[in-house]
């Protein structure tokens, strides 16, 4: 493959602007009832109503950002709107906890469980709010921002199936999405707040949850950063631990952080020679550290977002460091990820593989798919290459 950084470039811009969104601008707009369909079969059918408040923050904070980074289009303008009042309407309990699922009306169906549909939600208004000038949207992201500050050493509260006391454990996906969000919300936060948070955040990530002898993020520690051996504790997440890379590696660019960058760069490199299916190729979906049979029974599964989170590390990487290795690997991710997620005839990729690379469901968008990794990753990865040179 050669290394042609414009001409990559502009692979992913016409992927994002001529395949992706206007599959999503298409077929998953509600414009009668507010938000979006997100179950949507490999045409762009939709097959189920009921909406999901991740993706519906996701694809708000999605439109948003757009219009204002890339540029001032009514339509995607509009199509954050329908999603942003249709979830300020609907998507929060009376005490202010935003709910996990609704019917295609907006009555809650699942209870406010966790705190990552507040995260995305303080995403979701941000953004709105940044490209709408609307002050009601600042003040709902805030409010959002405030519920995962609170609530971020217990993300479940009531929700959560842990017995209390007997085996503690703290999660990655809570500090490392703290970071990405804390990083959204810099135009709205004290700097105070803002440097305090990243701060927090860097130090539990590249501290608890990694480990040093072996370079790995672990999903899963104990309240002090010890490790626990158990199924939960052995976990290994090469999607999240690398995806978490690339916040830091944002991160250290904000701050000018060589140490903090190379470091993150070395977990990247690390995770992909620990979790790089050698027989069939792509990255598992679940490991066990220490080689034991994972309990997640999908554990072997090859999926989307897992492999664009890596593209947009590697891409992030090669431009910062200039490091050979992280062209080499991003060359060999390429080649699996296009040859297998994108989808020859109809627009939008499959989310879903077996371990052999073959499509799993034959969808577009369901219950944890929507309009977010694949043009996330397709708008960073196409800044990324823009900026080589």
């Amino acid at each position: 493959m050669e290394r042609d950084p414009q001409a990559l470039a502009q692979l992913y811009k016409t992927a994002l602007l001529e395949n992706v969104l206007p599959f999503w601008q298409e077929h998953s707009i509600d414009w009668e009832q507010g938000g979006y369909f997100t179950c949507l079969d490999r045409a762009g059918q939709v097959y189920d109503t009921d909406k999901f408040i991740w993706l519906q923050n996701r694809q708000v904070w999605l439109f948003s950002m757009l219009y204002s980074q890339l540029e001032a289009r009514q339509d995607w303008l509009d199509g954050a709107a329908n999603g942003a009042k249709f979830l300020a309407d609907h998507g929060r309990d009376r005490e202010g906890n935003w709910y996990f699922s609704l019917t295609r009306s907006g009555q809650p169906l699942v209870q406010p469980y966790n705190i990552f549909s507040d995260c995305f939600a303080a995403m979701a208004f941000s953004q709105y709010a940044l490209a709408s000038g609307e002050d009601w949207a600042k003040d709902i992201a805030l409010q959002a921002y405030g519920n995962v500050l609170r609530r971020k050493d217990n993300p479940k509260g009531q929700y959560t199936k842990a017995y209390p006391g007997t085996r503690p454990l703290k999660s990655l996906a809570v500090p490392m999405i703290l970071a990405n969000l804390t990083l959204e919300l810099d135009w709205l936060l004290p700097s105070a707040t803002l440097e305090a948070v990243l701060d927090e955040t860097v130090q539990e990530v590249m501290t608890d949850f990694l480990n040093p002898a072996r370079g790995l993020m672990f999903e899963n520690v104990a309240p002090d950063g010890s490790r626990v051996d158990c199924f939960e504790g052995r976990l290994i997440n090469p999607g999240h631990g690398i995806e978490a890379m690339w916040f830091m590696m944002a991160i250290a660019e904000r701050r000018g952080d060589r140490d903090l960058l190379n470091r993150a760069v070395d977990v990247v490199l690390n995770t992909l020679e620990f979790a790089w299916d050698k027989d069939y190729g792509g990255l598992y979906y679940f490991l066990d550290a220490e080689g034991h049979p994972p309990q997640q029974l999908e554990w072997d599964q090859k999926l989307w977002w897992v492999h664009l989170e890596t593209l947009v590390a590697l891409a992030m990487g090669d431009r910062l460091t200039g490091r050979g290795e992280c062209w080499d690997w991003y060359q060999r991710l390429h080649e699996y990820t296009w040859a297998h997620f994108a989808d020859p005839d109809y627009p939008e990729w499959f989310g879903y593989l077996n371990r052999r690379g073959e499509v799993l469901l034959n969808l577009k968008g369901g219950k944890w798919k929507g309009c977010f990794h694949v043009p996330r990753a397709l708008y960073l990865c196409w800044r990324q290459f823009a900026a080589m040179r």
